[in-house]
């Protein structure tokens, strides 16, 4: 097995003043020749977004993105839809940008700040028609079990929302001195880990909030929690 970390303090990061931008991949003004993408996965961002403040009116094309909430309220407008949705922690949003698509997304509170991570995944399919989904995952679901919020649109997966990536999205909640075993759903996939909260160890390293662990070349790892711990696993093909 192989595992490369990544700590939290090593991330890229960036003071936008009403932005608070921690990238865990190579992203705007920051590179790291080390940190472009883990395979498919080509962006990992941990942002903070002040109130009433957001992303304007941008373009992508050719990108599987995925957003998820986890304090505050999300709102997104496209092209596709022109009207302003709102998405909340324990709902997950995705975005097929194909062809092409313009979209904003803006902190809906004029309060309280939105904390999310943003995932880019390289499609295995280009110029597909652009596509847009979200869909709300009970918290229970995730409790001490794996639960499974994207997967590919090729599979047959229910109850997941679907891109065009042989990619897994997945969350689980851990109590406290419990040990998980995560199955790879493909031998040529790598499993990125991003701890969400608490303090756990794989392959004899201890990960702490937003810590993260790139593992492959295996078919299974094992996760110990030393306190109560939120992982979110991004698997995705290597090459």
């Amino acid at each position: 097995m192989k595992t490369v970390i990544h700590k939290a303090e090593d991330r890229g990061f960036a003071n936008h003043g009403w932005l608070q931008a921690n990238h865990s991949f190579s992203f705007a003004n920051y590179f790291d020749k080390d940190k472009i993408q883990f395979g498919a996965l080509r962006v990992l961002n941990d942002d903070i977004i002040a109130p009433n403040m957001g992303f304007g009116t941008h373009p992508h094309d050719n990108m599987e993105i995925i957003t998820i909430p986890l304090k505050g309220v999300l709102k997104h407008r496209d092209n596709m839809g022109d009207q302003w949705i709102p998405v909340v922690p324990g709902e997950v949003q995705i975005m097929s940008a194909g062809t092409g698509v313009q979209h904003s997304e803006i902190n809906g509170s004029s309060k309280e700040h939105l904390s999310l991570f943003q995932i880019w995944i390289i499609p295995n399919k280009r110029n597909v028609e652009p596509r847009y989904d979200q869909k709300k995952f009970n918290e229970e679901g995730r409790k001490n079990e794996l639960q499974t919020l994207v997967t590919s649109i090729d599979g047959n997966h229910d109850g997941s929302l679907k891109i065009h990536q042989n990619a897994v999205i997945s969350r689980i909640d851990l109590d406290k001195d419990s040990t998980f075993e995560y199955h790879m759903k493909n031998k040529n996939n790598g499993v990125y880990v991003m701890t969400i909260f608490g303090n756990h160890t794989i392959n004899g390293s201890s990960l702490e909030a937003r810590d993260a662990a790139g593992i492959s070349e295996t078919d299974k790892f094992s996760v110990t929690t030393n306190e109560d711990s939120g992982l979110l696993f991004i698997e995705a093909p290597l090459n």
